[in-house]
């Protein structure tokens, strides 16, 4: 099992240098041009680039845009994106948004520490997998579609339209992957299929309470256990185990 988290950035200023633990080995990889990300720490599209950027080593300036405040509305933000939407990569004098075309633009520019494998049909497979979170699962339970939802329907089928789609998505990404998946997603090796999976299932169940774990794998939560004391539960961790697709919760046990 592997853990992925997405570390809340510090307090919104006007800019922001991605903050590297001091453990982290330098990275290989020193880009020409300064590479710049907008991003919003709650946009699992945001965070899906986020993750590539560090699994491939490359180095960023991390520049928050505050969602609420409405700063992506801004007529300086719509130079960068159109669509008013984050995650927007700026790579020297190139600008390019929309997560999955920010992916295969720093996979072709930096194929160092490759997300996509060189077998065509895995690559493939890793392609199809990222395509169904990104266009069949992801768009739908947008918040700004939720909103339309409750507005048109009522706040009760918003929930329900959001675990609908989720779990339709999740159903066909377990048949697909389930002859391939191995440590990960699609083998042993981290790919863009978890790249795309592993924030999509972190928000399935913080924000939509979606049951994403195998029922083994819960009953031998510590928190689960009759000797269980005090435990504050942590962020969720996700991970794949054999044909299945696992979130956890991290627990930190206190004596009182």
């Amino acid at each position: 099992m592997y853990e992925l988290f997405s570390p809340r950035p510090p307090s919104l200023g006007p800019t922001m240098v991605n903050p590297h633990d001091s453990s982290t080995p330098p990275s290989s990889i020193s880009p020409a041009s300064k590479v710049v990300l907008y991003s919003n720490w709650q946009s699992s599209c945001s965070w899906r680039v986020r993750f590539a950027l560090n699994l491939k080593g490359i180095p960023y300036e991390y520049k928050a845009v505050d969602l609420a405040k409405g700063e992506h509305l801004t007529p300086e933000f719509e130079k960068l994106n159109p669509l008013h939407l984050v995650p927007v990569l700026v790579d020297g004098d190139f600008v390019v948004s929309d997560s999955y075309a920010i992916l295969m633009y720093l996979e072709e520019k930096y194929p160092e520490n490759a997300l996509l494998p060189v077998d065509l049909r895995l690559r493939a497979l890793n392609l199809q997998a990222a395509n169904i979170i990104c266009s069949s699962v992801q768009p739908l339970t947008m918040l700004g579609v939720l909103k339309l939802i409750e507005e048109k329907v009522g706040p009760e089928e918003r929930l329900s339209w959001a675990q609908y789609n989720i779990d339709k998505g999740f159903i066909a990404l377990e048949k697909l992957l389930k002859n391939s998946s191995g440590k990960y997603a699609t083998g042993d090796k981290i790919y863009m299929a978890d790249v795309f999976l592993a924030p999509q299932i972190a928000i399935a169940a913080r924000r939509f309470n979606m049951d994403m774990a195998l029922s083994e794998f819960e009953a031998s939560l510590p928190e689960r256990q009759p000797d269980a004391i005090h435990c504050l539960l942590l962020p969720p961790s996700i991970g794949f185990r054999g044909k299945g697709i696992v979130v956890c919760s991290k627990v930190k046990c206190l004596k009182l």
